[in-house]
């Protein structure tokens, strides 16, 4: 209902999902996942929308009962997933190792969608928009305050994959501009002409719980493996302080990312 009463103030305001997404400093696929009802519009983007849409106060007043669902939610991960999602959520700090794929939490709908499309054995359609559902609901974390301190390493080669066609393609690079915009996000980008790094054994994540000392996560062909040993996480974050050295500085790999877009 929420979403509904999004996009009718929107339309009538007479905003693109693009242009109302720059206004709060959202993507255009999360107003269109908000305003769909696959994402739930966390409180303070409803205070922010509230007065840019001329809703007179509509949109606050729903802000106890979105709450309220939002504390009664079911986690809609599968199974395996859920432990690591639930930290990821709660995590003061994330740091992504991306060596065949760009992240869940950096996705653009289409490109999940387009990924999830090839997964063999083949999904159902109501299978792929869950998935879709669930991994961009997991974006939300860039909304919460304090926002955790994230950062990625890309390899190069991800950014040349064009993953759902060159428009999606393209969209996915804005995507990294815009996350890698905000004050807790670092991306930097690995080239392809890097002769050797610590990285090679493959893509890992580093979290640091609230509270708790910093873990690992890996996964590899839908098998998933939390490594909690203090000596085995220090090696993996060891190698991961050596990428960031090696790869171009976040200015750097923005400008690189921004040659790939303007050549689509």
């Amino acid at each position: 209902m929420v979403g509904k009463q999004l996009k009718l103030l929107r339309e009538r305001a007479g905003l693109s999902q693009s242009e109302f997404g720059r206004l709060v400093r959202y993507g255009p696929d999360h107003i269109s996942a908000m305003e769909r009802g696959v994402r739930t519009p966390r409180p303070d983007f409803l205070v922010k929308a509230d007065p840019i849409l001329n809703a007179n106060g509509m949109l606050i007043a729903v802000i106890p009962d979105v709450e309220d669902a939002m504390r009664r939610a079911r986690t809609r991960h599968p199974e395996w997933y859920r432990g690591q999602a639930e930290m990821e959520r709660e995590a003061a700090e994330l740091h992504h190792y991306c060596a065949h794929a760009v992240h869940g939490l950096l996705q653009t709908e289409a490109h999940a969608r387009a990924l999830f499309a090839k997964r063999r054995p083949f999904l159902s359609e109501e299978t792929i928009e869950k998935r879709v559902a669930d991994r961009l609901s997991r974006q939300q974390i860039f909304e919460c305050w304090p926002p955790p301190i994230v950062s990625y390493v890309l390899e190069e080669a991800v950014l040349d994959r064009p993953v759902g066609g060159s428009k999606v393609h393209a969209d996915q690079l804005r995507r990294l501009l815009d996350v890698g915009d905000r004050q807790n996000v670092e991306i930097q980008v690995l080239p392809t002409k890097t002769e050797e790094h610590p990285g090679v054994d493959g893509a890992f994540n580093l979290l640091v719980p609230n509270g708790h000392e910093q873990v690992a996560y890996l996964e590899v062909q839908g098998h998933p493996q939390l490594i909690i040993h203090r000596e085995d996480v220090r090696k993996i974050a060891d190698r991961y302080g050596i990428m960031r050295a090696m790869a171009l500085t976040p200015k750097q790999s923005r400008a690189l990312i921004e040659e790939k877009v303007d050549k689509l």
